[in-house]
């Protein structure tokens, strides 16, 4: 590689941090706790990762989303061939290299993304976990093979801990999805625990809401619980991006059920000064967990 590419391959991974640093907010507190060339790898991830899901959100038309998608898949095979000149893409394509990286997960990762613009309600737990799958679950198995691995069962653990931070994300985020005609609560635990979309759209606070929010705080803590098996298997190394990224979830959790589910007048977040003292105790008890 000469000289040039070697910079410009430095200056991509330095943009990619600077925008998982300016959006990625518990994300990058975990991240920080990775080695270098780890660290730089997930920035890459996250970046990526952070155009599709822009796409999403944005103001365009379906028509032009779907040719937005398009094209940036498009980008992705070509970086996965070692084409690329955005700077995203170059060191996304550096990634998939370095790490043998199936692209094919990125591709799938834009699928959950089209799904996002093709339905916005989830009938059953069932067609919600294919979602969670393609938009969180992928990010998880893109990210053990940065981390190092070598228990197979590590695969099915990321996949339950993408599951249960993406249901934490829709618990917090419910009065913004609705806003934008999205309801990812399935629609049988609305049905199970009488609560209508219209109470939704009237922020209606009651038992019926807070048993079913409690309903998916429960569910959630059984994938976190199963996805905490993901410690265990992950290389030492890496391993406090996992615990820290996994516990920074789960206190926001907590938070949403301490504060009883208000989540329709504003959003729940953890202060960067708490994110950074679990940051640190967590760093350190990752260093007592025993590999397999």
């Amino acid at each position: 590689m000469s000289s040039k590419a070697i910079e410009t391959l430095k200056e991509s991974y330095a943009y990619c941090q600077r925008l998982t640093k300016k959006e990625a907010r518990n994300f990058y507190f975990a991240f920080i706790t990775l080695p270098k060339h780890k660290r730089h790898a997930i920035f890459a991830v996250y970046s990526f990762a952070r155009i599709a899901d822009d796409i999403a959100d944005g103001s365009k038309s379906f028509g032009q989303k779907k040719e937005l998608l398009e094209k940036l898949r498009e980008d992705l095979h070509s970086a996965a061939l070692r084409k690329a000149n955005h700077p995203i893409f170059i060191a996304l394509s550096d990634v998939i290299s370095n790490f043998n990286i199936n692209p094919e997960l990125f591709d799938q990762l834009i699928d959950g993304v089209e799904m996002d613009l093709e339905r916005s309600r989830f009938l059953t737990f069932n067609d919600l976990s294919l979602y969670c799958y393609h938009v969180a679950s992928v990010i998880g198995l893109i990210s053990i093979e940065i981390f190092g691995y070598k228990d197979e069962r590590a695969r099915e653990a990321a996949k339950n801990l993408g599951i249960a931070m993406q249901i934490t994300n829709i618990m917090r985020d419910l009065k913004e999805d609705f806003l934008a005609d999205r309801v990812y609560i399935p629609t049988e635990d609305l049905e199970f625990y009488g609560y209508s979309e219209e109470d939704l759209k009237n922020s209606m606070i009651n038992e019926n809401f807070l048993n079913l929010m409690h309903y998916q705080a429960q569910r959630a803590r059984q994938f976190y619980k199963s996805g905490s098996e993901l410690f265990q298997y992950i290389n030492p190394r890496s391993r406090a991006c996992v615990v820290v990224l996994h516990g920074l979830y789960l206190r926001l959790l907590d938070k949403l059920e301490n504060e009883k589910f208000q989540v329709f007048e504003k959003k729940v977040r953890l202060s960067s000064s708490r994110k950074l003292i679990v940051m640190v105790k967590l760093w350190i008890t990752s260093f007592l967990i025993k590999s397999r």
